[in-house]
């Protein structure tokens, strides 16, 4: 059984692989930007893509302004630091006036890198970034951005929302602000007001738009576009997790009544020159969330009980990194590296002298269950879709794993305990299926001489041949027992949970084992070889993986020591087999380290059952008689019956033929 479980595996890894080429080709590691860990105050402010830019949306309308206009004369921006570093809520943020925008966003408890001391932790450099801004053809990109959108764009004047030079200061304690508020009168007779408020120890970020209407004659519904996230960076650079991913979460009306989930759509970025821009197919009804994610966090928009109704829908776009296109003219047609989510809004412009607020809120942070559902119930829908289509074995495994890990406090250690539980649940109907297939195996001892006779009978009549060899094994019940794989089927829908768990589950990120083992989410990465060629499924290989050698080392001695087949067949088939664990090795070489440390304890555990438990409680391999009436035995009549008519039958088509 165990000899067929890597070729078992192999099959399935490539089933899921062709399964990600179906539906999304396997994207190249994004390359983490240069800038990530620069100090916040030496990024300057984002400049105009194209000259004179400025002096255009500084010029004097041709049209005469609707009430008193308010605008910045000059491009600035704002840092904010907030919230105790390492504790929840607690981040940088720079906004800029031009737009509105929010350029940078830090998180204060979480950091790119493990096992930082209290001074690392407390530099922002290290902070984890949620959303950043890169040059484009028209200007920097920004998120929480809110412009207008068809026919409503009459209200911007002249220059859009998210390009104008709003007004901007900082809201709460002098010594300590909590937020910004912005504020715009282009010309059009109304005032636009967008807050932005951090909600101490939460991972919420609370926005207010307010439409004023100083001097505008239309009054009634307008349509606009708000983009929770513009740029989100990738996390790991994982080539099985593709990432950022814009996303978008709505219920029907009926669905909502019953209190049914919500159904997730996603778009994942395209950096092979696919299409541009598109909207979320989402049922007819209420929108839950919207936003962009990469592997461990993410930025969904949700509004509160009054202004749900107005988000009407959701698109996605892709956003291009005109720095990285400038950087490496030969992959310029791929410099499409992000996905943005706009979320249509349709607002009420009040009648004049009055004004109308509404309020949203943003999570920026980690996904983490307890938290990312605490924010908001219908975030599970997000973990859901990272697990994939073995969500409920995934979830059950991480379940088992948290148990493991607060016994002993170690991710890798609790990886193992995982692994034994697995085996010893799995040890009585494994030693009952390695008995059967001892039994079996030393029938077929004893029937191969008679196979070999046969062979030399009929040596010109392989159709005779086949037909005797058949009645041979019916009669001697020489098959291989049913249950001899059922182990190996239990096995896998195990390793298929753990595949999807690893691969995205917040709690294993920076998870340490051993040494230089300190992410089980990652591979080992035990010594840094900068290997640049590229590699099918690899890529470029960095780092030298110590676990999916051991890997495959541990699987080819675990077949090695397995019993040699008399079958001539079954021989050639295992030595083919010996092949399977090093393609194996090959498609999980940059796999997370929590894998190769589940598979390298399942060999383990292998070869100590057959060098340690089978020599002081060895198989029972003696041939057992066969039973009469079981289904081989009726199998073998049922044959038996059909040859004594067919031989009867070719004597009297032979007296038909010479009539």
């Amino acid at each position: 059984m165990d000899k067929r479980l890597p070729i078992a595996l192999l099959l399935s890894f490539i089933v899921i692989v062709g399964w990600q080429f179906a539906t999304a080709k396997l994207y190249p590691p994004v390359p983490a930007r240069l800038a990530k860990n620069a100090p916040a105050k030496s990024v300057p402010a984002p400049q105009p893509a194209a000259q004179g830019q400025a002096a255009v949306q500084e010029q004097l309308p041709t049209e005469p302004a609707l009430g008193q206009r308010l605008i910045e004369d000059e491009e600035r921006s704002l840092e904010l630091r907030v919230g105790e570093a390492g504790q929840a809520g607690s981040y940088y943020a720079r906004f800029s006036n031009r737009g509105a925008r929010l350029l940078d966003l830090r998180l204060g408890n979480s950091f790119d890198v493990p096992h930082l001391d209290a001074a690392e932790r407390a530099d922002i450099a290290h902070w984890t970034r949620l959303v950043e801004s890169v040059p484009q053809a028209a200007g920097h990109s920004g998120s929480l951005g809110w412009r207008a959108r068809g026919l409503s764009s009459v209200l911007e004047h002249e220059v859009p929302l998210d390009r104008a030079l709003w007004t901007m200061q900082p809201l709460g304690p002098e010594q300590a602000p909590t937020g910004v508020e912005f504020k715009l009168q282009p010309g059009a007779g109304v005032l636009f007001t967008k807050r932005v408020s951090f909600q101490p120890g939460s991972y919420d970020l609370r926005i207010e738009l307010s439409l004023t209407n100083e001097a505008a004659a239309s009054v009634g519904p307008a349509t606009f576009l708000f983009t929770p996230a513009e740029v989100v960076p990738p996390e790991s650079g994982d080539q099985f997790y593709i990432e950022p991913e814009a996303l978008a979460a709505g219920r029907s009306a009926s669905a909502a009544a019953a209190g049914e989930k919500p159904e997730l759509e996603n778009k994942a970025r395209d950096d092979g020159g696919g299409t541009a821009s598109g909207a979320f197919a989402l049922p007819a009804g209420p929108m839950s969330f919207a936003g962009v994610h990469n592997k461990y966090f993410a930025m969904l928009l949700r509004g509160d009980a009054q202004s749900v109704p107005t988000m009407q829908g959701a698109t996605w776009r892709l956003v291009r990194d005109e720095a990285f296109a400038a950087a490496n003219p030969a992959l310029a047609n791929k410099a499409s590296r992000f996905v943005a989510t706009d979320v249509l809004l349709q607002l009420q412009v009040p009648p004049q002298g009055e004004t109308r607020s509404w309020n949203y809120t943003v999570y920026a942070g980690p996904k983490e269950p307890k938290a990312l559902q605490a924010a908001h119930a219908d975030h599970a829908a997000l973990l859901t879709h990272d697990l994939g289509f073995f969500a409920s074995i995934a979830r059950f495994l991480l379940w088992v794993l948290n148990s493991f890990h607060a016994l002993v406090g170690n991710w890798g250690v609790a990886i193992i305990l995982l692994t034994l539980s697995v085996r010893l649940v799995l040890f009585p109907v494994n030693r009952r299926s390695q008995t059967a297939m001892a039994r079996y195996q030393a029938k077929m001892k004893r029937v191969q001489p008679l196979i070999e006779a046969l062979k030399k009978r009929y040596e010109k009549d392989p159709q005779k041949l086949r037909q005797e060899q058949a009645l041979l094994m019916q009669k001697e019940g020489a098959f291989p027992p049913l249950g001899g794989c059922l182990p190996m089927f239990l096995q896998i829908p195990v390793f298929f949970g753990l595949f999807s768990a690893l691969r995205a589950a917040y709690d294993l990120r920076q998870a340490p084992f051993v040494g230089w083992m300190n992410d089980m989410a990652k591979p080992d990465r035990l010594v840094e070889i900068n290997f640049n060629t590229h590699l099918p499924f690899i890529g470029t290989i960095q780092y030298f993986n110590l676990l999916p050698i051991l890997m495959v080392v541990l699987w080819v001695l675990q077949q090695r020591m397995m019993p040699k087949p008399t079958d001539e067949q079954a021989a050639k088939m295992q030595k083919i087999m010996m092949i399977m664990p090093i393609f194996m090795g090959f498609f999980l070489y940059s796999y997370a380290a929590g894998l190769s440390l589940y598979m390298i304890t399942q060999s383990g555990m292998g070869i100590i059952e057959m060098v340690v438990i089978k020599k002081f409680w060895p198989l029972d391999a003696t041939e057992q008689p066969r039973k009469e009436g079981g289904f081989w035995s009726r199998l073998a009549k049922l044959q038996e019956e059909q040859q004594r008519k067919l031989g009867k039958q070719q004597p009297q088509r032979g007296k038909d033929k010479r009539r």
